[in-house]
């Protein structure tokens, strides 16, 4: 007997554990046809005799559903709904409501056309998720799914044209459940990424967890978060948003959400050269200012005391490291690399799984090559210094690997060839580095 899930004392003890071992065994040789009947005498007299009733259920009846057609196969959709229920009443503990309350509303998309359903009654059901369990809404096509679903009815005119605040507080909300998913995994990685710095080795079992948990991050920041950006689309550009937040500035001024959320979005549609934005920051900034009015307040004039009430005020430490980088990439934009360099180094002490700062500084040391070295050779140098910390982005952050190393092998392409190494005669001696990058670096020895 290979399940091991959770038993339970029942009346037909022994038959269910009979019928049991045997559609165990089909669903282990993937043989769904075989194991449905037998699976369907203990989910019918033994409902609380093992959790592989629900666990093998939903891969048996999925096996039905993608294997029928018409009213067959609709009856299979809804048994399946039906088992999901089921899973939570007779182990309530391992099946949380939101979790539930997800894979019946994903399934029911799915199949919203088989089942006859609208987008209304499909985001009412992401919804009841969302607004019942929130902590256990979580899966990636499920959060991207409930949006593009508010996008839909609000584009299909269900909505009235002020409901445009409301898809835009939709996205928020869906954001900020990707935001803190993203937190978590963060958090467990940076755990290994110390782990790592400090010279230890990761067992088989970290290494997997580290690529699930970076796996996992890529799936939310890359294809989640862009897809929603790409749904949102024009529906948030600057003629939309400007007018409508102008509108209702005078009644939410107080309101410290959504002042948050308006010049957030602003600032993210490129909307900060509108007054209003500025007129936005300031009112947040007065009745409760924080590190993001502190940044913005830097992005609009540029004076140092806001770099430092930036920093004062944050205090969750990925956050702080977001604006680390943040206020990097702005720096760097600008041209003064050397404090640029500062806070990315400052980020990746708080956040040291994100390789994305390492990147930025070895491009900073490609692009200041010309200047920052006094021979031909000892500039192109710098392109060894430039590709080491390109490779250390793909040490720390796995998503980040390939583009690391084609970053260094391009840099490494630009440094002095093994040529010029052997006519210099100069192989393993340390070239000191000037200017604002200040670092040495050792000539190859092949």
């Amino acid at each position: 007997m290979s399940v091991n899930l959770g038993f339970a004392q029942e009346d037909n003890q022994e038959e269910c554990m009979n019928n049991l071992s045997i559609f165990d065994s089909y669903v282990k040789s993937k043989k769904y046809d075989d194991a449905y009947g037998p699976w369907k005498i203990v989910r019918e007299k033994c409902p609380k005799f093992n959790r592989a009733i629900y666990v093998h259920g939903e891969k048996i009846l999925k096996h039905k559903i993608e294997n029928s057609t018409g009213a067959e196969q609709v009856a299979h959709i809804n048994d399946l709904l039906a088992l999901y229920d089921e899973s939570r009443v007779h182990f309530e503990s391992r099946y949380p409501l939101g979790e539930i309350l997800e894979d019946k509303a994903n399934l029911t998309y799915k199949y919203r056309k088989e089942l006859g359903k609208t987008n209304q009654q499909i985001y009412d059901m992401f919804d009841e998720a969302y607004t019942k369990d929130v902590e256990n809404f979580d899966s990636a096509i499920g959060l991207y799914t409930y949006f593009s679903l508010a996008v839909d009815i609000y584009d299909a005119g269900a909505q009235t044209p002020d409901d445009a605040q409301y898809l835009f507080d939709k996205y928020d909300d869906v954001s900020e459940i990707i935001e803190g998913l993203i937190a978590g995994y963060t958090v467990n990685l940076n755990k290994y990424a110390e782990k790592e710095e400090a010279g230890g080795t990761l067992t088989k079992k970290e290494l997997s967890r580290k690529s699930s948990y970076e796996s996992n991050i890529e799936v939310f920041e890359t294809k989640i978060i862009g897809s929603m950006d790409t749904k949102l689309g024009k529906r948030a550009n600057c003629e939309v948003l400007v007018p409508l937040y102008q509108k209702d500035f005078e009644e939410n001024k107080n309101n410290g959400e959504w002042l948050q959320r308006a010049m957030n979005r602003m600032y993210a549609k490129e909307c900060k050269e509108d007054p209003l934005f500025l007129k936005l920051v300031q009112q947040k900034n007065t009745i409760e200012p924080n590190a993001d009015t502190a940044y913005y307040l830097y992005i609009l004039t540029g004076e140092q005391k806001y770099i430092d009430q930036t920093i004062a005020l944050s205090t969750d430490p990925l956050k702080k490291a977001k604006l680390y980088k943040g206020l990097a990439n702005e720096l760097k934009s600008k041209g003064s690399y050397g404090k640029a360099r500062q806070y990315y180094m400052e980020a990746l002490k708080l956040n040291p799984s994100d390789g994305s700062p390492h990147l930025s500084i070895a491009g900073m040391y490609a692009n200041s090559a010309n200047s920052c070295g006094d021979t031909n050779f000892n500039k192109r140098a710098v392109f060894w210094l430039a590709a080491l910390e390109a490779e250390k982005a793909g040490r720390v952050d796995g998503r980040l690997k390939q583009r690391a190393a084609q970053y260094a092998a391009n840099y490494r392409a630009k440094a002095p060839s093994k040529t010029e190494i052997f006519n210099c005669t100069c192989a393993g001696e340390v070239i000191q580095i000037g200017c604002w990058i200040g670092r040495s670096v050792t000539v190859p020895k092949n």
